[in-house]
């Protein structure tokens, strides 16, 4: 038996510090680019905690390692509201049709190595923000990606 998801995810943009940013494909839907997703495992799993799962989880990259230190983790305290698409609602319990998600950035290493997860990504791509932006399935990860410079703190030159 598959247990429900939580409704309540972490987005997290993957980008360097010249504003450059992972997109990976999804493996159920071709042509859907996204950032980091994921929701809680656990009812009190804390939110910081579930974005470096699911960022090792997706892409290999190992936050609070050596190449990215801990504090590369942004916390924007920022989450929105959306309802839950209706391919995806069988993965919740019956009657749960919207999730809350918390966005987080992390710098990272332009050359650094990325794994993904076979079956959740087929491919990934960095592309400068607005690119990402305009590649994403997502409209809040669209969203999330253009307020990037602004939130990150990474002024463009």
């Amino acid at each position: 038996m598959t247990v429900p998801k939580i409704p309540e995810s972490v987005l997290v943009m993957i980008h360097t510090a010249a504003l450059e940013v992972l997109i990976i494909e999804r493996a159920d839907r071709p042509g859907f680019w996204q950032s980091v997703t994921g929701s809680k495992d656990l009812l009190d799993e804390p939110l910081d905690l579930t974005a470096i799962r699911e960022v090792a989880e997706e892409t290999g990259i190992e936050i609070g390692g050596v190449r990215v230190p801990r504090s590369a983790l942004l916390d924007w305290q920022h989450a929105i509201e959306y309802e839950i698409y209706p391919t995806w609602q069988h993965r919740y319990a019956p009657g749960v049709t919207r999730n809350t998600e918390h966005w987080f950035s992390v710098t990272v290493p332009r050359d650094i190595e990325i794994t993904l997860a076979p079956r959740e990504h087929t491919a990934y791509l960095w592309l400068p923000y607005a690119q990402a932006a305009a590649r994403c399935f997502s409209a809040s990860n669209r969203e999330a990606l253009l307020q990037l410079p602004a939130r990150s703190g990474i002024m463009q030159l």
